[in-house]
């Protein structure tokens, strides 16, 4: 990946993720799937404006669907990406 802009995808709300940001100073984002953490931490500090100081990532299946008939298909795999912002860093998603 060399484009930052297509490194993050979205910002994955959730219970889980509005506890780790207000618990661990982290947010949760939706990223490409090639992204390692280095093209992470680089497109949040420079889209975001925001000093990054650890980042953790998952990759997760799509879920299997059906639609209509027996025929099956999926969603799409998809990376999470945990970031967790230096002390004095807040991101406000409201």
């Amino acid at each position: 990946m060399k484009d930052i802009y297509q490194v993050i995808k979205n910002v994955r709300l959730s219970e889980k993720a509005a506890m780790l940001q207000e618990t661990n100073n982290e947010i949760t984002l939706e990223v490409d799937r090639k992204a390692n953490k280095l093209e992470i931490k680089r497109a949040v500090e420079t889209l975001l404006g925001k000093k990054v100081s650890a980042v953790r990532t998952a990759n997760y299946l799509g879920k299997a669907r059906r639609k209509r008939r027996a025929d099956e298909g999926r969603t799409n795999h998809w990376k999470k990406a945990v970031v967790r912002l230096k002390e004095g860093e807040t991101f406000d998603l409201v």
